[in-house]
């Protein structure tokens, strides 16, 4: 048995008495019908607009950048972070303790394919990066800006994937990186494209590119 499997073997029988422990007390509160899904992004030809009305211009630089630049995760109601309505709102049968974070579910990552049990197997991508965005014409915003941003639930800007897919993504854009999963490609081109075009953001040459040959074999 690996290490890291026996780590998270572990972590799913922590959850599971946990769990068992809060529903004798009634703790517990269950889920909405799951979405599982972010915000439904614009179609291909809609991206395919979208994408020829973006600035197109070098990349601009991260002297400055700081995560904290972008406050997250802020609290959306009660006690629920962003993060915390994420998690709800991707996963299927999710169940939440009284501070509203996930003990049990099921979480499907399309970046790769793989379901997890466990919500700290998961990150919440921010599908264009924060460092991107800075690059991109984020530099110039006010605070609660890039808070919004970092939070918006509106656009489709935020969803639960593996983490260590998440993390090797890093703050790459489409001409550095796209999702392992190759069938899920054209919606995370369509995801990009519709949130770069909502905030106003820029696309460098390779970057328009690479979402030029995505959308269009969409």
């Amino acid at each position: 048995m690996s290490r890291v499997y026996a780590r998270r073997t572990l972590r799913r029988l922590a959850v599971f008495a946990s769990t068992a422990a809060l529903a004798v007390t009634g703790l517990l509160v269950t889920a909405p019908a799951a979405q599982a899904a972010p915000p439904t992004p614009v179609s291909a030809a809609t991206a395919r607009t979208y994408l020829s009305q973006l600035t197109v211009r070098a990349e601009g630089s991260s002297s400055g950048y700081s995560r904290d630049l972008f406050p997250h995760w802020i609290t959306q109601y009660d006690t629920c972070n962003t993060r915390e309505v994420v998690l709800e709102r991707d996963g299927v049968n999710v169940v939440q303790d009284a501070n509203c974070a996930a003990v049990s579910g099921s979480w499907y990552s399309p970046y790769d394919g793989a379901t997890w049990t466990v919500a700290s197997d998961l990150d919440i991508d921010h599908v264009v990066p924060l460092a991107e965005a800075w690059r991109s014409g984020a530099s110039s915003w006010t605070t609660t800006q890039r808070r919004s941003f970092a939070n918006d639930l509106t656009r489709p800007q935020l969803i639960a994937v593996t983490d260590n897919v998440n993390q090797a993504k890093g703050d790459q854009d489409p001409a550095e990186w796209l999702p392992p999963r190759t069938a899920y490609r054209c919606t995370y081109a369509r995801m990009w494209v519709h949130v770069k075009h909502s905030w106003n953001l820029s696309v460098d040459s390779a970057e328009k590119s690479a979402l030029q040959s995505v959308l269009n074999a969409c």
